[in-house]
């Protein structure tokens, strides 16, 4: 009992800290994300056990319930907070550490391909936005953020920014974020910065196209006028 009392406690926390939708401490009740965790640190002690049955059994209700499916298989540190979370999929072999976020729609999961440890590992303070996959076995260094939509298919560095399909890093910086700052939408843009690129490197060329035309133009005026000179001599 004290240990429930305790774990709604950090709960609430947790929440208040990271979702301003929340106007009361009894609401946390009411949260998917709430019921989710709680229900596979249940299922999550009878896998470890070996009775993987009631351990599918509890993750499989809980996911009928809330949207959410965890894998009772899955190491979870603490903290973990599911915002909506409708959608989610955490895979069996998946390793979270602590104070990750996730939002709806989000997959851990695998490529199909490997066997023993197919699930990708989250370091400690991830923030993985809306819609987005991150799947094999790699990790996701400490304090990153992964773009909403992204598909992340190899191992990002800690202090990391990933957006786009396939998963790049884009920005990287060696400040640990403050667990605070969930902004799923002011990341970098791979597409425009590219798009940027490429409109500088067209402006300089046409800069350079124009000075080899006046360059050209001038040539054949003095030839021009070199002809007509030898013409007239």
């Amino acid at each position: 009992m004290l240990n429930f009392i305790r774990y709604v406690r950090e709960e609430i926390q947790i929440i208040r800290d990271r979702d301003p939708a929340i106007k009361s401490s009894a609401e946390v009740f009411l949260y998917p994300s709430f019921k989710a965790i709680l229900y596979y640190r249940l299922a999550h002690k009878l896998y470890v056990k070996g009775h993987f049955f009631w351990a599918r059994w509890i993750s499989q209700r809980t996911a009928r319930k809330t949207g959410i499916e965890i894998h009772p298989g899955a190491v979870i540190g603490k903290g973990l907070f599911i915002d909506h979370g409708h959608g989610v999929v955490i895979g069996e072999t998946a390793i979270l550490g602590d104070n990750v976020t996730l939002y709806q729609g989000v997959t851990l999961g695998g490529t199909g391909k490997e066997q023993g440890k197919r699930h990708p590992t989250i370091g400690n303070n991830v923030m993985i936005s809306a819609g987005a996959k991150v799947l094999g076995s790699f990790k996701i260094g400490d304090n990153s953020k992964i773009g909403a939509g992204s598909v992340v298919l190899k191992e990002v560095p800690p202090n990391s920014t990933v957006v786009g399909i396939p998963g790049k890093v884009v920005k990287r910086s060696s400040v640990k974020a403050p667990q605070v700052e969930l902004n799923q939408t002011d990341l970098p843009d791979p597409v425009a910065m590219e798009l940027a690129s490429l409109e500088e490197e067209n402006r300089q060329l046409r800069s350079q196209l124009s000075v080899l035309t006046d360059y050209w133009e001038g040539f054949q005026e003095k030839a021009q006028e070199h002809a007509e000179t030898e013409k007239h001599s």
